[in-house]
């Protein structure tokens, strides 16, 4: 019997979509609808130049991550609709930073 090794891919950089998701959803309380969410994220990736893979790719990985958020407890679902909540912060890539020094 074959046993396969398993490798962990551990990605070192900061997470852009993370942190813009971070800064638009804590930064107001207010409910975002998923599409204008993106659009206030894509905005602030096309000002970092940080926007690479297409509109399409950029928007599953956005919903992946803040699925993600709402997973961990640090965003909250409504409906359709997305909240922020008190946490937040933590999932931004200084504070991770921060935790692993």
């Amino acid at each position: 019997m074959a046993t396969t090794k398993r490798t962990r891919f551990s990605r070192r950089l900061p997470d852009h979509v993370t942190d813009e998701l971070v800064n638009v959803l804590g930064s107001t309380d207010k409910l975002f609808p998923f599409n204008e969410l993106f659009e206030d994220v894509y905005e602030r990736l096309k000002e970092r130049n940080a926007v690479s893979g297409g509109e399409e790719m950029l928007r599953l990985r956005a919903y992946e991550k803040l699925q993600n958020l709402v997973t961990r407890g640090l965003a909250e679902k409504d409906g359709k609709e997305y909240r922020g909540l008190e946490r937040i912060q933590e999932a931004h890539s200084d504070n991770l930073a921060q935790q692993e020094a």
